[in-house]
């Protein structure tokens, strides 16, 4: 079904070869299954960061250009991938970089991971969607797509909305790739600015953690279990910060709501 102007009309059925549309998307599929098998994941932490801080800072000092390079590109992967991790990346960016290079890097890749998953969505998912629309769902397309970028905006800034959400549910409701771009670019820079901030400041914090971590296992040279290496990131996400968050993205329904104050008032 094609939504248009509120209603819904018929679509031909696609036709055979339709599916290779579905091989972005199984692609990406197959390589999140095959990291997580491989258990790959496990190490965007902070223990795999902080146990090898002082030899990556030693690469990025003799080698930076290529170092940024394989930041962006594993934060492009990670968000593509939809893979867990999207926090620490930012933190682990302004910690190695500092907040002034890390920050513009990480809005780059992850935009750009994030285009790569919505476009997979869009020509898969988004299709399939379509062809058996009812007419609910092309009035709720039809009302975000009425002001994408804002709602794009809002869910970008209140970080309760999970990123892999926010990248696929834009892509089932025809948000233009243009809109979608610009709404995540523009989103997400409060929040990785915020983070790789605070990321920056993590240097103490990770040579105490690595100290108290190695003192512990020349104490248990037999039971390593017994050395957790924690690094408590929950302080940096404050109710302050979640509430200013949340403030943006009211901000950025404010035209929606003065449009439909509008309409409302215009209709009576």
């Amino acid at each position: 079904m094609k939504c248009s102007d509120g209603q819904c009309a018929d679509v031909p059925t696609p036709p055979k070869g339709k599916w290779r549309k579905w091989l972005p998307l199984i692609a990406i599929i197959a390589l999140m299954v095959f990291v997580f098998a491989m258990g790959w994941h496990e190490h965007l932490s902070f223990k795999t960061i902080g146990l090898n801080y002082e030899r990556l800072m030693d690469f990025i000092e003799a080698n930076f250009a290529t170092a940024l390079s394989i930041y962006v590109l594993a934060y492009i992967v990670v968000v593509a991938l939809s893979l867990p991790g999207g926090l620490i990346m930012t933190l682990a960016g302004g910690l190695l970089f500092g907040w002034v290079i890390a920050a513009p890097a990480t809005i780059f890749g992850a935009t750009v991971g994030a285009t790569i998953i919505f476009l997979a969505a869009r020509s898969s998912l988004g299709e399939a969607l379509a062809a058996k629309a009812g007419p609910w769902v092309c009035k709720l397309k039809n009302g975000f797509q009425e002001n994408a970028l804002c709602y794009l905006l809002f869910l970008r800034l209140l970080p309760v909305f999970p990123f892999v959400v926010v990248n696929v549910v834009p892509a089932l409701l025809g948000v233009p790739l243009g809109t979608y771009i610009l709404g995540t670019l523009l989103g997400i820079i409060p929040g990785t600015y915020a983070f790789c901030v605070a990321g920056a400041g993590l240097g103490s914090v990770i040579d105490a953690q690595n100290r108290i971590y190695r003192d512990c296992l020349a104490n248990n040279p037999e039971n390593a279990s017994a050395c957790p290496y924690t690094v408590d990131t929950s302080a940096l996400v404050t109710k302050e910060l979640l509430l200013a968050f949340a403030l943006l993205g009211i901000v950025a329904l404010i035209p929606v709501i003065i449009k439909k104050w509008s309409k409302r008032n215009a209709a009576v």
